[in-house]
């Protein structure tokens, strides 16, 4: 039986690896080299891995117990691990317009108290071209700040924030997006540095979908140091771009990177049909030793 080879494809995040059929059961030597690429790569692709809802979930088993698909969108009615990530889903209704570089980048559901440790997304229906995904390693854009900024940062926490942006209580004032995200208001405060609780590397902890503010400065104050701490974030030598497939799945360590769905599916008429798994986390845990504090929301469970 041959080994699994882990191709690198950037300096800093990403790696392809080859050699591995992900439809049959796996031996623990593949599980340990598949985890410590993770964890050290961020993000992992596997190439014409054709796997059923069964064999996915089987997959993700072996690296973490998995949540609800969606805590706030739901999930498969037979396969409660699963999310639908289809290209009209409800997720997707309130999307920004891209305005800034950092628009629309994210780490899944930093809101809450203990957002997902990863996620495996696989590709079904995939369009011929467009549609690529984007991540960034947030180790690396904190170890590349400058010694006196990395201090100051070390001392600051921010809300993160996943709530309705209009009074969901009236049909007048509430599409189907805010009703759902309603019903599950997620509040947590963070630290803005977390410690990666594997590989004690710093993370900046920074989701600009859910960063609502930093404690203890201004709103002038806050709004400045986010937006370039996010702006640094999504530099390009701190990413890989993965194009997609049929059979193709990404595996992201969740705690360490933040990702940017595509927005130009949205500009052509090819469908789009992605399956998701996320895997329960850990509360995060600052330089200081502190964890994080909920504010609204409980704690994410797994299936």
């Amino acid at each position: 039986m041959t080994e699994p080879i882990v191709k690198p494809l950037t300096l800093h995040i990403g790696a392809q690896i080859d050699g591995v059929n992900l439809t049959q059961p796996l031996n623990e030597n593949t599980i340990t080299l598949i985890r410590a690429a993770l964890l050290k790569w961020k993000v992992i692709f596997f190439r014409n891995q054709n796997l059923d809802h069964s064999q996915h979930i089987r997959f993700a088993r072996y690296f973490g117990s998995p949540t609800p698909g969606h805590v706030i969108f739901g999930s498969d009615e037979t396969y409660p691990e699963i999310y639908s990530v289809a290209k009209h889903r409800t997720a997707n209704a309130r999307r920004a317009p891209v305005i800034h570089s950092w628009t629309n980048w994210h780490t899944d559901i930093t809101a809450a108290i203990n957002p997902p440790f990863a996620s495996i997304l696989r590709g079904v229906v995939v369009p011929p071209y467009g549609g690529d995904t984007y991540w960034t390693n947030t180790a690396k854009a904190y170890q590349s700040l400058s010694p006196t900024l990395q201090r100051f940062l070390d001392t600051l926490r921010c809300v993160h924030q996943y709530a309705p942006s209009v009074d969901s209580a009236t049909e007048n004032t509430a599409d189907q997006y805010e009703k759902q995200v309603g019903k599950t208001t997620f509040i947590s405060e963070h630290p803005l540095v977390a410690i990666h609780p594997e590989s004690g590397e710093r993370l900046l902890y920074i989701s600009p979908d859910f960063v609502d503010s930093i404690v203890g400065l201004s709103p002038t104050e806050s709004r400045a140091m986010l937006e370039m701490l996010w702006q640094h974030l999504v530099r390009n030598e701190f990413t890989v771009r993965f194009k997609w497939e049929e059979g193709s799945i990404a595996f992201w360590d969740n705690r360490a990177t933040a990702h940017l769905a595509p927005a130009d599916i949205f500009d052509s008429d090819f469908d789009r049909q992605f399956y998701r798994i996320t895997l329960q986390g850990e509360i995060p845990v600052g330089v200081d030793g502190k964890p994080s504090t909920a504010i609204s929301g409980q704690p994410i469970e797994p299936v």
